[in-house]
């Protein structure tokens, strides 16, 4: 089975080869068809956040097809096309039974703490398996698994109502959701804040209103528009969370999503106190969310497959190249790994 691997963070990715995979009790094995690069692949290629282990294999936005059952799983799944929730659990902790499963003692995140997704399989306990609707590709579930999936978590997180403004700081590939399922969700204005041209009329084309990051005081403008009640910082920006903060109405929310490791000053009486502002952190996503979402794509209430503006095939040079693309901010959106070469126009 190839796959590539994370061997030493900051250094390239490697091809490897291994034994084709068994499935334990409860877990079935999927012949992966598409896999997300995201962001946090980046961070983790880098070293912050460090993955459980070494040697891994990369990827947390995986779809395919089911193509082994271990005990206890019915063998009907087997050929049942898959999007893989990344996040395990024990399924009976008080975590778990509250419906937080991210926070389960006993998880694990497919791509950091166990083997993910940049390969031709993986295996996954079957309750992390959810079967994608007709009219939804495989290439599209897999990005849905991540970049939608915890934009829409954050967008809950911060209890977006009808009628309210959203600021989406940072229209990468979770921003781009975020702008579809803002709009969905009823917000009466979405702006959509990035200095890379091309996603701004994405965004727009959206329904967003777009405001460039390296051309305009951002918080100075939303200001000036009357302010948001939601802004989410999606790329992982002490900056970003400053201009939330800044651009809130009373009562409004920042939601704090992209992964940063510096410190934020927050001034609690001009920043926090005054408006009954809240800053918000947001983990991960629930494996309750995942059909909902698969739901509304296959509706056509969002469409994320202009969110991937490009394919890659399973391979570490070219999955390394999309990587550094990605950490200079350059590159469209979301980039899909083409596993198997020929499963991108499945949709049933």
């Amino acid at each position: 089975m190839r796959s590539v691997q994370l061997v030493e963070p900051g250094a390239a990715l490697e091809d490897r080869e291994g034994p084709e995979l068994e499935p334990g009790p409860g877990d079935v094995v999927v012949a992966v068809e598409a896999a997300g690069i995201c962001r946090s692949d980046v961070h983790y290629r880098a070293g912050f956040p460090t993955t459980a282990f070494l040697p891994i294999t990369l990827g947390h936005e995986v779809a395919g097809t089911i193509v082994g059952a271990g005990a206890g799983v019915a063998a009907s799944r087997i050929g049942e096309r898959v999007a893989l929730h990344y996040q395990t659990s024990c399924g009976h902790c008080a975590h778990c039974d509250s419906g937080h499963e991210q926070f389960c003692a006993d998880g694990q995140m497919l791509g950091k703490s166990r083997h993910g997704g940049y390969a031709e399989e993986v295996v996954v306990p079957a309750v992390n398996a959810y079967p994608i609707p007709d009219g939804v590709t495989s290439e599209q579930a897999a990005v849905m698994m991540c970049s939608t999936a915890t934009a829409y978590h954050a967008l809950r997180k911060g209890r977006l109502a009808p009628g309210e403004r959203v600021a989406v700081l940072g229209v990468g590939g979770l921003g781009m959701s975020a702008v579809q399922l803002a709009r969905d969700l009823g917000a009466e204005i979405v702006y959509a804040v990035d200095i890379d041209r091309d996603r701004l009329a994405l965004a727009h084309a959206h329904g967003a209103v777009p405001v460039t990051a390296d051309s305009t005081d951002v918080a100075s403008h939303l200001v000036a528009e009357g302010g948001v009640d939601v802004a989410l910082d999606l790329l992982g920006s002490v900056d970003l969370v400053r201009t939330g903060l800044t651009a809130l109405r009373p009562m409004g929310r920042v939601v704090a999503v992209g992964l940063v490791d510096d410190a934020v000053a927050v001034r609690p009486y001009d920043d926090l106190i005054i408006g009954e502002h809240e800053l918000i952190g947001c983990s991960d996503h629930l494996g309750s969310e995942i059909p909902e979402l698969l739901e509304m794509a296959a509706a056509r209430r969002i469409d994320v497959s202009s969110v991937i503006t490009d394919r890659v095939p399973l391979e570490a040079g070219a999955i390394d190249a999309a990587m550094d693309r990605l950490e200079r901010f350059r590159g469209g959106v979301r980039t899909v790994i083409d596993v198997a070469g020929t499963h991108f126009e499945r949709s049933a």
